[in-house]
């Protein structure tokens, strides 16, 4: 898939990689629908990016996802691509993490985007990408990230199975399994501090990566497809 051109969804536009992202999509000549959580963050993205579409979304309101992603097909007449950006960590020993929290750690960091994806699969041509960050967490989960992880490989797990009922349509499904970003992502925990982190990786890399992974869905570790 060539970037110039493509038509592509990115569900978690307002955080820092999100944003990034739709920057580094839109200057390579991407038509760009945006969805996020912050109406304010979106508006300012809007200001930066002319003719991208946006809505919000609240990760809670599943059926509002999918009905966004068909919005976003509609608008920019067909999806080639979705990559969704959402995400939030905890971090505790799993005796200290209470009910809520890991309810609210499984919707938004494996349900939202999969209704996001889902709804996206009877719209893709042969050719199309649907695209999700889990992270490293996915398949190596560290102590103290118990119910964050799981919510990640949870993710990761349904890529990977529906990337293999995709094979048939030429729909790829990839698993981006970046390594920790430096966007101050753990510093926005809903529950703990996070443990002491090593440098990460730079926005500018990370955003490379998945452009670059849109463009093959074999160039990344843990691909689905």
């Amino acid at each position: 898939m060539e970037v110039d051109g493509a038509r592509i969804f990115v569900p978690g536009a307002t955080g820092e990689l999100g944003s990034a992202l739709a920057c580094g999509l839109h200057s390579r000549g991407a038509v760009l629908h945006l969805a996020g959580r912050d109406e304010t963050a979106l508006r300012i993205l809007q200001e930066r990016l002319p003719g991208v579409g946006a809505g919000t979304f609240d990760a809670y309101e599943l059926d509002t996802c999918a009905a966004l992603t068909r919005h976003a097909a509609e608008q920019m007449g067909g999806l080639d691509a979705v990559v969704t950006c959402i995400g939030v960590p905890a971090f505790g020993p799993a005796d200290r993490i209470s009910d809520a929290v890991a309810e609210h750690l499984m919707t938004v960091n494996a349900q939202a985007p999969i209704a996001f994806l889902r709804a996206a699969l009877p719209l893709m041509e042969p050719g199309g990408v649907l695209a999700a960050l889990t992270g490293v967490v996915a398949g190596s989960p560290p102590a103290h990230m118990a119910d964050y992880a799981a919510a990640k490989a949870a993710l990761a797990a349904w890529l990977e199975a529906v990337g293999k009922e995709q094979r048939r349509r030429r729909i790829a499904l990839v698993d981006l399994r970046l390594p920790h970003i430096n966007t101050g992502f753990a510093n926005r925990a809903i529950a703990g501090r996070p443990p002491h982190l090593p440098p990460g990786l730079p926005i500018s890399a990370a955003v490379e990566s998945v452009m670059d992974a849109l463009v093959d869905a074999r160039t990344l570790p843990g691909q689905a497809s």
